[in-house]
């Protein structure tokens, strides 16, 4: 048995004991691995980066769908970017009032690799009739769309590689013309106490481009580092403040079962350490 360690950080890090190797492939984009591991079951990792593992994942994919498709409250059209492995699909396919899924992955092989290796976690929703996959670069695609959007969730790796330019001020602009009136973006932004940086990169650059801006987060054991932030930008500023008993009505009358997501996670996940407020240079009360 063999180890794998991450490299995300210089100095520090983690460990997974290989119990199987299930798949290595150099894509055409980023170097792929699904193994088995003890502990947190089957593991992919790209470019030397943990993605997803089979234990926790349900948290990322519930708290970067549920939370802006039940803060909208009627959204129907809904554009995932990356998110390849399925997971994130699988839940905004849940909900039964979302009309139509389009999903924009760069790298079929991921998919491809994905429904294979780890089924679990699209669970079939490839197969759902609402989606229209498309395989391409998720910054070219909302560059030149003619389509609009009620929630557009970016899925992406880390701001290194393929996954760099989703992280652009190019694309929160591209992402909010992209928006129909009323529409909100949600995207992955690392772990605020390796990855500050990042953090206040991204609150600068929505800064300029959305009426209401935040982070929320969720703390998902394989990426290490502390609780992970999502970025929240969204064309009207009561989306954030919606009272609980709202979204209780909203979750209860959805019949979707969920394993991390709830209403009171949901309100909060919008509460900031006070070093990412500072960071971001917004008040407490934000």
């Amino acid at each position: 048995m063999s180890d794998y360690q991450e490299t995300l950080y210089e100095g520090y890090g983690q460990r997974f004991r290989i119990e199987k190797m299930l798949h290595e492939v150099r894509t055409e984009h980023q170097h792929l691995v699904i193994f088995q591991n003890p502990v947190m079951g089957r593991v992919m990792a790209l470019d030397g980066v943990i993605q997803t593992t089979e234990a926790d994942e349900y948290i990322y994919h519930e708290m970067l769908t549920h939370v802006p498709i039940f803060a909208h409250g009627a959204a129907k059209r809904v554009l995932i970017i990356g998110g390849g492995d399925g997971g994130m699909l699988r839940e905004v396919c849940k909900h039964a009032s979302v009309e139509h899924i389009t999903m924009v992955e760069i790298d079929a092989t991921v998919v491809d690799m994905c429904k294979t290796y780890l089924p679990e976690h699209s669970k079939g929703a490839f197969e759902d009739s609402r989606l229209n996959l498309v395989i391409d670069d998720g910054m070219r695609f909302v560059a030149n769309t003619r389509e609009t959007f009620d929630v557009i969730i970016s899925d992406s790796t880390d701001p290194i590689g393929p996954g760099e330019v989703l992280f652009s001020e190019n694309f929160y602009q591209a992402c909010h013309r992209c928006l129909n009136e009323g529409g909100i973006l949600v995207t992955q932004n690392g772990t605020p106490f390796m990855q500050l940086g990042g953090v206040k990169n991204t609150a600068g650059r929505l800064r300029g481009v959305f009426a209401d801006w935040h982070f929320y987060q969720a703390a998902v054991p394989t990426y290490i580092g502390g609780a992970m932030a999502f970025a929240w930008g969204a064309t009207r500023s009561d989306y954030r403040k919606l009272p609980v008993e709202t979204l209780h009505r909203r979750f209860a009358g959805s019949g979707i079962v969920t394993r991390y997501y709830n209403p009171a996670i949901h309100v909060g996940a919008f509460a900031l350490p006070q070093y990412v407020l500072q960071a971001v240079n917004k008040p407490s009360n934000a």
